[in-house]
């Protein structure tokens, strides 16, 4: 029978701050993600001022992925400027990355990232936040820069849990049904605080009570019970769409 893969354990409850896709040094995504700066300097100094206006030195980020390109023994220092104890979920362009990496690569690479301050970690890793189970990935579920979907095999697997992701480099939105957005374009460059997090949980639970108290409910009036008059019943609002 197949069951979901065992990812690593983490613990969320630890973490103040989530980012991905900084992308520091990355002159072409200034274009690609259409970024409000004129030069790879700018960006890098306004990623580096927003971080640090955000995030206290003792705080806790976690970064899912696409850290640093570029020349990487010059991005990489770069970001030691960067506030908080800082763990890294590496992304596809990451030099650690086993989607993209050799085994052999990332070894030479890792002590330069650890150099500069960051805690490598697992493509995927699981865990639980105020009791709701999570995962957090560089990958969303679905959902690609270009048209097909790259790296499936580094993906997690979408058995329902919520997910933080970044990678999409989407600008306009951050949680969208059980995946989470966490990327720097959709959150004005800067690390969000695990507040939002926590908010869109407790949304998460609140529609899953409702549903199962919904299935109850019908459940005991009959299936030809309305849906409506159900939920009705329980002062529940349906979504009309």
């Amino acid at each position: 029978m197949w069951t979901m893969p065992d990812y690593p354990a983490f613990d969320f409850d630890q973490v103040d701050f989530i980012t991905s896709d900084t992308h520091f040094s990355h002159a072409r995504i200034i274009e690609l993600a259409g970024r409000p700066f004129t030069s790879v300097e700018e960006m890098d100094d306004e990623l580096i001022r927003r971080w640090n206006e955000t995030v206290a030195p003792d705080d806790i980020v976690l970064h899912l992925g696409d850290l640093a390109l570029g020349p990487i023994a010059e991005s990489l220092p770069l970001t030691a400027q960067l506030h908080g104890h800082r763990f890294l979920v590496p992304g596809n362009h990451d030099r650690v990355s086993p989607a993209t990496q050799s085994k052999r690569a990332i070894e030479r690479f890792t002590p330069l990232y650890e150099d500069a301050g960051w805690t490598m970690l697992p493509e995927v890793v699981s865990g639980t936040r105020a009791g709701s189970r999570l995962l957090a990935s560089h990958y969303p579920y679905s959902g690609d820069t270009q048209g097909q979907d790259r790296h499936p095999i580094h993906r997690p697997v979408d058995e329902g849990l919520p997910l933080l992701h970044g990678h999409t480099h989407d600008r306009e939105n951050g949680p969208v049904e059980h995946q989470f957005h966490i990327g720097v374009d959709a959150f004005g460059f800067a690390p969000i605080p695990m507040t939002l997090v926590n908010a869109w949980l407790e949304d998460l639970r609140r529609e899953e009570e409702e549903i199962a108290a919904i299935v109850r409910e019908r459940t005991a009036a009959g299936p030809s019970t309305p849906l409506s008059e159900v939920a009705e019943r329980l002062g529940i609002v349906l979504d009309e769409e």
